[in-house]
């Protein structure tokens, strides 16, 4: 029997240390480069006789997908290699190469981390805020919007302490340059023009002081929590991921309390979710405010932290080996 690892091939290391931890499980890992599909991979299904036959070929082996107990839906890239001389056919060969995979995946019928009807109602993060309240979850005061007025308003409700961010991740690239938009401090002039609302809506927080910011990670019915002490530089004080890299080896491993951590395993479960990167805040009297979960957040610069055994813990779900949240969709 066998594993399915599903990413792309200029993925990080974190895909190589979960196969390791399976094999040292007696698991047989079988990565799937989605990146390289359709050109340089070969899916088949068939139904002949009464029963179903599923192939993976490279150039060099062929995989029986029958054998497959589960997979790790990690990252996916089907078609975004096809040579843009295709012309106006690279995109229908694009989305035919990309329902096509997603058909096959969904038809193996096994244990998924995690099923891609999970990740996608996991990205609506209005209803993410909605039942973490409903979970008990600390949730900082929030507008979504896109007319100026509600903004202002919002702005005079929480004094005058207030954040914009985006709820999908955003990048410029200018001149080949990569500007990613992070969390910014919305000052009083910001207020005077807000006429940009009008092509995308933006998400607005109360600002909340923090002593330092957390990074959890949920698999299974795991949970492993780090901290970072984002408020040692002017520039991550507001957002750690300004100079991540420079924080690498900070992140130290965290104790959550017992009610935070069993409202954020229902909120979990309430997703479908085996896998979730979750963001607090800790405030100096000791709140501990929920922002947002990542069904596809990273975890591999957290790996080098003593005493966060999360690629263990992913081959233990997906071998299982360890208890696994209520899973729906599959």
């Amino acid at each position: 029997m066998s594993i399915l690892l599903i990413t792309r091939s200029d993925d990080n290391a974190s895909v190589d240390m979960v196969a390791r931890a399976l094999v040292a499980r007696g698991e047989v890992p079988i990565r799937l480069d989605t990146d390289r599909y359709p050109e340089q991979l070969w899916l088949s299904t068939a139904y002949v006789g009464g029963r179903w036959e599923r192939t993976l070929s490279t150039p060099t082996e062929t995989v029986d997908l029958g054998e497959v107990t589960a997979l790790w839906y990690r990252r996916f890239f089907a078609g975004g290699s096809l040579p843009l001389s295709l012309g106006d056919t690279r995109e229908p060969c694009v989305n035919e190469a990309r329902r096509t995979m997603y058909g096959t995946i969904a038809a193996l019928g096994c244990f998924e981390l995690d099923p891609l009807i999970a990740v996608r109602k996991a990205d609506h993060k209005e209803r993410q805020l909605a039942k973490a309240a409903e979970y008990g979850l600390d949730v900082p005061a929030t507008l979504f919007s896109n007319e100026p007025r509600a903004v202002r308003q919002f702005y005079e409700q929480v004094g005058g302490r207030m954040i914009t961010k985006m709820q999908s991740s955003f990048a410029l690239y200018r001149d080949g340059v990569e500007s990613v938009v992070f969390t910014n401090v919305v000052k009083p002039t910001d207020l005077e023009d807000l006429a940009g609302l009008r092509y995308a809506p933006m998400t607005f927080q109360e600002l909340v002081d923090k002593v330092v910011e957390l990074r959890v990670t949920v698999v299974g019915r795991q949970v492993f929590a780090a901290s970072i002490d984002s408020q040692k530089k002017e520039e991550t004080s507001l957002d750690w991921r300004r100079d991540g890299v420079g924080l690498l080896n900070d992140w130290q491993p965290y104790t959550l309390p017992e009610p935070v951590r069993e409202g954020l395993l229902k909120l979990t479960a309430e997703f479908g979710l085996n896998y979730a990167a979750a963001d607090f805040i800790v405030t100096r009297d000791g709140r501990h405010v929920f922002l947002e979960i990542n069904a596809g957040g990273e975890w591999f610069w957290l790996a080098r932290t003593p005493g966060l055994p999360i690629a263990e813990a992913l081959a233990d779900t997906l071998a299982g080996k360890a208890e696994r949240a209520p899973q729906w969709g599959v």
